[in-house]
């Protein structure tokens, strides 16, 4: 399914323009007459990757459904700067109301792609693959999950229903990891099941439980290589906290599976995009 056919982006462009116009775009409709046309264009203000190009467009279509938005970049294209991102061309209250919003998204979604794309760049030819987490703008996390795949990661949960995830917060709750495991066993869950551990005793301790994913929180490099040799294949193993452009792939080369990465959506640079308009 295409972004912009999912019910749930539409529902967040309609909020985001409510949001904004409120009971109108006072400025614009006090300047430009009802039915003058205008042309625009989205411009790339600094090298990146795009996506997100269904948001902009599902923005202004749903302003005036007479206005047409024409890619000039296929999603998932890095470009340099100075390139066309996109135009449009249509009623210009419209163009003009909807300017802030489709950037808004833009440049946020490129970002994260970007970002993204710089991370699995880095990580090449190791076979660890960058994963996202949940540390996404709250009601945003459909887009943010996006922008991660447009940039060439990969999506952990997208929620706490996805599967069990077993953390340092829940194992002090209940008083142990085996605590943790065996109350989730016994309630016969079908879901996969995760557990992060601290070091390498936890490890072994998940392992002889028969655990076969397991979250490698915060430990250094020499540990993530012995975690690895402890485990010989028996279980898929992510490492997780504190994870950088400049240690990615230090980390990526001990032989763990997965690499997750929060600051590709909880610290989003946003890409630098500009959106003129010209008269026709």
């Amino acid at each position: 399914m295409r972004l912009s056919e999912m019910a749930e982006v539409r529902k967040i462009v309609e909020r985001a323009l409510v949001e904004d116009i409120g009971a109108g775009d006072i400025t614009s409709i006090s300047l430009i007459t009802a039915d003058q046309v205008l042309k625009g264009k989205f411009r790339a203000k600094a090298g990146g990757v795009i996506a997100g190009l269904e948001l902009a467009e599902a923005v202004f279509s749903l302003l005036d459904p007479k206005i047409t938005f024409k890619p000039c970049v296929e999603e998932g294209a890095w470009i340099d700067k100075g390139k066309i991102i996109a135009e449009v061309r249509g009623n210009g209250r419209g163009l003009l109301s909807g300017e802030r919003v489709a950037l808004n998204f833009l440049q946020r979604i490129c970002g994260i792609a970007t970002l993204t794309r710089r991370y699995v760049d880095e990580v090449m030819g190791t076979g660890a693959v960058i994963l996202d987490t949940r540390k996404t703008v709250p009601t945003l996390r459909l887009l943010d999950k996006w922008g991660v795949r447009i940039g060439g990661g990969k999506n952990h949960r997208f929620g706490l229903d996805d599967f069990i995830l077993i953390k340092e917060n829940h194992i002090a709750a209940v008083g142990g990891l085996q605590e943790a495991v065996g109350r989730v066993k016994r309630g016969k869950e079908s879901l996969p099941i995760e557990v992060e551990v601290t070091n390498l005793e936890e490890l072994k301790d998940a392992l002889a439980m028969g655990i076969d994913r397991i979250l490698l929180d915060n430990m250094t490099t020499q540990q993530m290589r012995d975690a690895v040799q402890i485990a010989a294949g028996r279980a898929v193993l992510e490492a997780s906290g504190n994870v950088t452009l400049k240690n990615v792939r230090e980390i990526a080369k001990t032989g763990v599976n997965f690499v997750s990465v929060g600051n590709l959506t909880h610290s989003v640079q946003a890409l630098d995009i500009s959106f003129t308009v010209e008269c026709i």
